[in-house]
C-alpha cells in the first residue's frame, strides 16, 4: 500500500501545484487510517488510500467498526489491483491446479494454507476457493506476507494466494511454484500461469485494490477537481509502467464507478466472510 500511495503522491503533486504528503498510518486492517479520513475535515486536503480489506471486508467483518464507508466516505476514483496468486511450497509434489484439487480431496483437512490474518485478502481468497470448488484446507495465520512467505519457502505451510507483486521474486527465482492466478485474464508478468477458471473452478476472482477517498462531506466542485487529476496522473505512461513494475493494473475511472464498484465489493466479501463465519482476531 505504502509504494502505490507514493506513487499515486508523486503524480498528482505536479497536477495539483501542492505537495502531497503520505502519511501511514497502519492498525486494525487499515482501518486506522480510514477512520481517521472518514472523521477529518471534508476540504478535500485529507485523502485515504483505501483497500480491499479496509473499504469492502472490514465493514463485515469487525462488529464494532467506528465507520461505515457508504455513509463516512466518497470515492474519488479507483487506483490499481494486484491478482492474487496460487503458490505452493516448494517440497509440495503438485504442478497444476488439477493435481492439487485431487491432492486436497484425497486428503480432506491434511494440507494448509497461510494467510496474512483472519479476513486480509489472502484469507479470503483460499475461503472462496474453498468455497467454490467445495474443499477442506486448514488456515494457519500468519502476521503479515512476509512470515507467510518464510513459512512456504520452509515447507511449514503448503499454499497461499497472496498478491502477485510480492510473490514476483520468489516465482521468478523458482523458490515457489505457481499454479493459478485469481482474475479474468493471465497477468503480462506470468502469462504462463492460467486463472483459476481456466482450471475448470468459475467464480474466483480477487484483487487487493485501491481507491482513493475522501471525507463524505467534501463538495462536489472539490471532489470533481481530486478524481480529474486523479484520472490524469493515471493516465500518465511513466505511473502506468510503476504499476505495471509491481505487477499491478491501473483501473481509474470515474467517482461513480469507483462507488459503485466498491458497493458490490462490499456485498461480494460480506457473503464470503458470513458463509465461511471469518472472524477478527
Amino acid at each position: 500500500m505504502d509504494a502505490a500511495a507514493r506513487i499515486v503522491a508523486q503524480a498528482l503533486a505536479p497536477l495539483l501545484g501542492q505537495q502531497v504528503v503520505v502519511d501511514n498510518r497502519s492498525g486494525a486492517g487499515g482501518s486506522v487510517g480510514i477512520d481517521a479520513v472518514a472523521k477529518a475535515a471534508p476540504d478535500g486536503l485529507t485523502l485515504a488510500l483505501g483497500s480491499t480489506g479496509a473499504v469492502a471486508v472490514n465493514v463485515s467483518l469487525i462488529p464494532t467498526l467506528s465507520y461505515d464507508p457508504r455513509r463516512d466516505l466518497a470515492a474519488v476514483g479507483m487506483v490499481s489491483g494486484v491478482p492474487s496468486l496460487l503458490v505452493v511450497r516448494p517440497g509440495l509434489p503438485v504442478r497444476d491446479m488439477a493435481r492439487l484439487l485431487a491432492l486436497v480431496r484425497q486428503k480432506p483437512g491434511g494440507l494448509t494454507f497461510a494467510s496474512t490474518g483472519p479476513g486480509g485478502t489472502p484469507h479470503l481468497a483460499s475461503e472462496l476457493l474453498k468455497l467454490r470448488a467445495g474443499l477442506d484446507i486448514v488456515h494457519v495465520a500468519y502476521r503479515g506476507a512476509a512470515p507467510a512467505i518464510t513459512a512456504l519457502l520452509g515447507n511449514e505451510v503448503d499454499m497461499a494466494f497472496l498478491d502477485l507483486s510480492v510473490l514476483l521474486p520468489h516465482v521468478r527465482d523458482g523458490a515457489l511454484r505457481p499454479l493459478a492466478l485469481a482474475a479474468a485474464a493471465r497477468a503480462p508478468a506470468l502469462p504462463e500461469v492460467p486463472t483459476v477458471a481456466e482450471a475448470g473452478i468459475a467464480g474466483v476472482e480477487v484483487e487487493n485494490w485501491y481507491a482513493v477517498m475522501a471525507p463524505a462531506r467534501i463538495p462536489a466542485d472539490r471532489l470533481a477537481v481530486l478524481s480529474a487529476a486523479l484520472r490524469d496522473a493515471l493516465a500518465q505512461p511513466e505511473t502506468a509502467a510503476r504499476f505495471t513494475a509491481q505487477g499491478a493494473r491501473v483501473i481509474g475511472g470515474t467517482p461513480a464507478e469507483a462507488a459503485a464498484f466498491i458497493a458490490a465489493e462490499i456485498d461480494r466479501w460480506g457473503e464470503v466472510v458470513r458463509r465461511a463465519d471469518i472472524r477478527p482476531d
